[in-house]
């Protein structure tokens, strides 16, 4: 109770509002999850984590009002930002189906054209709490190469996640980045870490992204990584995406290439066998080319 009352008082402090009353949110292992009910008839949801990485919270508002701004996805409005805390707005969950996934897909091709200025951002941030490299460079594959694969190599191997010959692996596929990597395209306004638990459901007919690591990137790797884990309805979300704004082909067998990243980093965070599964997909990229 008392844990619940200071988060009250955080929030109101925060939004100068009242907070009536306050329900813990279940499924967050980086933070704290409030739902809170605001005296002005508004819901919302306070995310907190004490000694949070510097600018943990700040980056993450930058890239849902980033991604709000560009008309596609849904993005919950930001009501507050300190170091310590985060409130959105709250979305009530509901049901996934054919029809809200078709509406998803479209969604994100118009998210993703919205654009940006370069592959990177202007500032590093963060996926879940690991640091995201995000200074910007030239082309996607120097940036993949450089910011999203072989940091996460490096230091997952200095933590024990991930052996010399999966590292090895993975590095040779790296050097043929552009063998397997497709056709050129512009950097796109990516969520960039689209797993489908940072996809909501909401009741009210639309599908909304939380939790993003956003910043200027391929788009196949929103859909690839809504590929790892298995995101509702998948099929119908690719269709539809691939209707408003055609993929180049070959889109399928870089799905591997895009994954490299996201298996890193649960390498890096948990080990267990996704190492394994990151040397895998890099030796598959590298069968393929080889073919």
């Amino acid at each position: 109770m008392a844990r619940m009352a200071g988060t009250a008082a955080r929030a109101e402090a925060l939004l100068g509002t009242a907070v009536v009353s306050t329900t813990p949110v279940a499924g967050g292992d980086i933070c704290t999850a409030t739902r809170l009910r605001l005296t002005d008839g508004r819901g919302a949801i306070i995310k907190t984590r004490p000694q949070a990485p510097e600018g943990l919270f700040r980056r993450e508002a930058e890239g849902l009002r980033w991604l709000g701004e560009a008309g596609g996805v849904p993005i919950p409005e930001v009501l507050g930002v300190d170091e310590d805390c985060l409130v959105i707005a709250w979305i009530e969950p509901g049901k996934p189906s054919q029809e809200l996934a078709e509406q998803f897909g479209r969604a994100l091709a118009t998210t993703h054209a919205a654009g940006a200025p370069t592959f990177g951002a202007e500032r590093d941030g963060y996926i879940g709490v690991a640091p995201l490299p995000n200074r910007p460079l030239p082309t996607w594959e120097e940036f993949y190469a450089s910011r999203r694969v072989m940091p996460y190599v490096r230091a997952a191997v200095d933590r024990g996640h991930l052996t010399s010959d999966e590292a090895s692996t993975i590095e040779a596929a790296m050097r043929k980045i552009h063998s397997f990597s497709g056709p050129a395209e512009p950097p796109a306004r990516i969520h960039g870490d689209l797993w489908s638990g940072n996809v909501v459901w909401g009741a009210e007919g639309a599908v909304w992204m939380i939790d993003p690591a956003a910043h200027g990137g391929h788009r196949e790797t929103d859909l690839a990584m809504l590929a790892l884990f298995g995101a509702p309805h998948l099929q119908r979300i690719l269709e539809a995406y691939d209707e408003a704004a055609p993929l180049a082909d070959g889109w399928r067998e870089r799905i591997a290439l895009h994954q490299l990243h996201p298996l890193l980093v649960h390498t890096l965070l948990f080990g267990g066998s996704y190492g394994a599964r990151a040397a895998g997909a890099a030796q598959s990229l590298l069968d393929g080319s080889a073919a």
